[in-house]
């Protein structure tokens, strides 16, 4: 997966959810169930069976217990799922955000406080680990970046996903890692934006109130609904009903709005990077 699209979980191979869908709608055959009388059965939309039977989206873990005593597999469903959901590197109120970023067509995100994941460097993500988690065994710290560098190989591909994002001004005002780190992380920022690999714009402080108080993650989809992302202290919340989904994408819309323009913010990228220089 050189270009790192043939993975929906960075460091899993999506062949796992597409077997897992294979053999659901193996089962629901069996069973004489179209895919919307199986989804009414287990309380999710049969537009919902298809995602997951072609592997696009994943099932709660709630959902494949159902999908079990439905369809009578002893568990079989549960077990795959649970499996696939333990092998992942990500914490699990991200894992299926993580799963979602490598199928997306576009992903949209607002960042307050820190460069969203994708973006980072390996020493600014150690940086932000530490500060989260400053009793972590150095391993863990390790793999916590691997995983997240992992990630970032969506960027290899020179134009799937489309990315944009809008940062807020602490994002370049709070050095992360100290003047050097950070000075790093904003010259590859502004790499991946000159080589108009992702837009970039800067909701400056001069903007007032943002219309977010918090991380917000738009991802659309070639077969599938779009969702909406949003995190906070070691939650994450995924929301796919349409008129929540919408909802966000106008509160996006507004803060993109109040943002300076790309040719701005790359100059308030550039000269942040500069200051950080001027302090090492």
């Amino acid at each position: 997966m050189a270009n790192g699209r043939g993975s929906g979980r960075y460091g899993q191979s999506k062949v796992g959810w597409e077997f897992f869908g294979s053999e659901l709608r193996l089962r629901r055959e069996a069973a004489e169930f179209t895919q919307q009388e199986l989804g009414m059965r287990v309380f999710c939309s049969g537009s919902y069976i298809g995602q997951f039977e072609a592997g696009i989206r994943k099932p709660q873990l709630e959902v494949a217990q159902r999908i079990d005593a439905v369809l009578e597999t002893g568990g079989f469903f549960t077990r795959m799922c649970e499996e696939l959901i333990n092998n992942s590197p990500f914490s699990d109120y991200f894992a299926e955000a993580a799963y979602l970023e490598g199928v997306a067509d576009t992903i949209q995100v607002y960042a307050p406080m820190f460069v969203p994941g994708l973006f980072q460097t390996a020493d600014y993500a150690r940086a932000v680990f530490l500060g989260g988690f400053p009793f972590a065994l150095d391993g863990d710290i390790d793999n916590w970046v691997a995983a997240r560098m992992e990630r970032a190989r969506l960027l290899e591909h020179p134009t799937t996903p489309m990315l944009w994002a809008v940062l807020d001004e602490n994002v370049l005002r709070r050095k992360v890692g100290g003047a050097a780190v950070m000075r790093e992380q904003l010259l590859h920022l502004a790499s991946l934006v000159r080589r108009r690999r992702i837009g970039v714009q800067v909701l400056s402080y001069s903007a007032g109130a943002p219309a977010l108080g918090g991380l917000l993650k738009l991802m659309t989809f070639t077969d599938a609904p779009p969702v909406a992302y949003g995190e906070g202290p070691m939650t994450g919340n995924l929301v796919d009903d349409p008129a929540l989904v919408a909802k966000c994408g106008r509160l996006y819309d507004l803060v993109r709005a109040s943002a300076l323009s790309p040719e701005a913010s790359l100059d308030l990228i550039q000269a942040a990077a500069e200051g950080c220089a001027d302090e090492h």
